[in-house]
């Protein structure tokens, strides 16, 4: 099943896409439709206006989690290329929902960064309230998979060894269209970034270190999950910031994210209005 939250002229509104149009299931978006502790019955029940595929209007699939968790340093070719060792422990940092955009929205380049990277990821809907969960209770509380980019600003990403203030900047990280349940996903699904179409990444999601069920049974020990929450899992090689020489996305540039079962986040790159 896949689901998704389109903007519509009356509000935001989640609905289940099948193949010729996209029905409403009566949630004002996906994340308050996970709330409902059947809603994968509701979600393919649903029978409310119908609208066609072509020309929908897509919001971040969930446009306001509870919580962003993402992790750092998780794909072995990744972890290779930024000189690192492997990590016994998942690196975590926060997200907020103010960095979210739709799949289609236009990436505007923060005035204040020099150094916009692409970094290409799988995204882990939580689909259950979960606390201290075994890898067994972790994956049956997986929602489904989604795109997401978690475009960095590296230059702002490192003036401190806390890498935080480089990943939170508001409205740059494309996240959708779609979320799909496991069954239709791939364990070896193909995920990549280009930008005009030269390919900067592309590598399996079976290269993560550590896998969405071992990621949230680890993160579930330290708080609970919520339906909605989101996994931001790492990032594959190929990111600008550890080519030579270094390149970074500039205004009037396309950058598209894409995973295999899953779909593409298309994001138009422009500048700041009054930035030089």
């Amino acid at each position: 099943m896949r689901l998704a939250t389109i903007r519509t002229p009356h509000g935001t509104r989640a609905v289940r896409i099948d193949a010729d149009g996209a029905v409403e299931c009566g949630h004002a978006d996906v994340g308050v439709l996970l709330a409902q502790a059947d809603w994968p019955s509701v979600a393919a029940a649903a029978h409310g206006p119908r609208h066609a595929l072509r020309g929908l209007r897509y919001a971040p699939v969930v446009p306001r989690p509870g919580k962003i968790i993402a992790v750092g340093l998780n794909y072995r070719s990744h972890i290779k290329e930024m000189g690192r060792e492997m990590p016994v422990y998942p690196t975590l940092f926060a997200k907020f929902p103010e960095v979210l955009i739709g799949a289609d929205d236009d990436l505007v380049l923060p005035a204040e960064s020099d150094a916009v990277d692409w970094e290409a990821e799988l995204a882990v809907v939580v689909g259950a309230t979960v606390r201290h969960a075994d890898e067994q209770t972790a994956r049956r509380a997986i929602a489904g998979y989604s795109v997401l980019n978690d475009v960095s600003m590296r230059d702002w990403q490192f003036r401190t060894k806390e890498w935080l203030q480089g990943k939170i900047f508001e409205a740059t990280a494309p996240f959708g269209p779609h979320l799909v349940t496991p069954d239709e996903v791939p364990a070896d699904a193909a995920i990549s970034s280009e930008v005009d179409g030269e390919v900067m990444q592309a590598s399996k999601i079976s290269d993560l270190l550590f896998g969405p069920a071992e990621l949230i049974a680890y993160i579930s020990t330290i708080l609970t999950l919520n339906p909605g929450d989101v996994i931001a899992t790492g990032t594959t090689g190929g990111v600008g910031h550890a080519r030579s020489p270094q390149r970074y996305l500039q205004p009037g540039q396309t950058l598209v994210t894409t995973i295999e079962g899953i779909g593409r986040t298309v994001t138009a790159v422009r500048k700041a209005e009054g930035s030089r």
